[in-house]
């Protein structure tokens, strides 16, 4: 197996958290149950053959992804290939940092999976392919990153409202007061919602919901012994049972079904 990370340089790596690579994966299972993380991602496959996504009950395909597609944020889990065999670069943005990237609202892609010629025209197709003439990852790496920098340099600005928000719940879900945190900011009620909707593709409300369940899966793997209630009450939910169903929502698991499925990597759950 390939897996391989790199950071991009400024000012690139303010809005990018890291390009990834990886090929020759192998897993015992074929599918994955990916959990919403509050990320959106560009991905560069490869090889010709398309990757799919598939039924969350059925398994069964109902969507192809070729070459080149982004991932908007979920408020929903998504049934995805394992990436057994596969060979891609992933262009993962930092948490509420990709909309420079894009042409219209993040709200357009949430829970969306887009092909990238619909998005972009052909900008990343043509990456692709000059990507496909080397098989040096450092220099697809350097690549990827001077295309960014050339295609997006002049957009990559920082909304300090909006970064201020997304700052304070992903790191502080369980204490995060959307209200007391708007008041901070200054805008009107309803101009702050809509100015983090097109910035991250959710309303602030449902992004808080996503970082405490985020924190609960964390809280949960970390755990020795579970007590359902102090876990609920140390990830800021209201109380077990609003913390049972949000679970259950981004999940499709329970919070006591989940604890007892084993997962290499967090957030992405084999379901067959």
């Amino acid at each position: 197996m390939i897996y391989r990370i790199y950071i991009p340089a400024f000012p690139l790596n303010q809005f990018v958290d890291a390009f990834v690579y990886f090929e020759r994966v192998e897993h015992e299972h074929a599918v994955d149950r990916f959990l919403p993380n509050g990320d959106t991602e560009i991905l560069i496959d490869f090889h010709d053959t398309p990757q799919f996504i598939y039924d969350n009950d059925t398994l069964k395909e109902i969507q192809a992804c070729n070459h080149v597609w982004t991932s908007g944020l979920r408020t929903e889990p998504i049934t995805i290939p394992s990436g057994n065999g596969a060979a891609m670069m992933v262009i993962a943005f930092k948490k509420g940092m990709a909309a420079p990237f894009f042409p219209f609202p993040m709200q357009e892609i949430t829970d969306s999976v887009v092909d990238a010629d619909l998005v972009w025209g052909n900008d990343f197709v043509h990456l692709r392919e000059g990507l496909l003439e080397t098989d040096d990852i450092d220099r697809r790496f350097r690549m990827v990153e001077e295309f960014l920098l050339l295609s997006y340099g002049s957009r990559l600005e920082i909304d300090p409202c909006v970064a201020f928000a997304v700052r304070e719940i992903v790191n502080r879900p369980d204490a995060t007061n959307i209200r007391k945190m708007n008041d901070q900011i200054g805008y009107s009620h309803k101009h702050f919602i809509e100015l983090f909707r097109r910035s991250i593709g959710v309303t602030p409300k449902a992004y808080l919901k996503i970082m405490r369940f985020q924190k609960a899966i964390r809280t949960i793997d970390a755990a020795v012994s579970m007590d359902w209630s102090q876990i609920a009450q140390e990830c800021g939910f209201y109380d077990q049972a609003h913390f049972i169903n949000d679970f259950k929502h981004f999940s499709g698991f329970t919070p006591e079904q989940y604890s007892a499925i084993h997962s290499n990597y967090q957030n992405y759950i084999p379901v067959g």
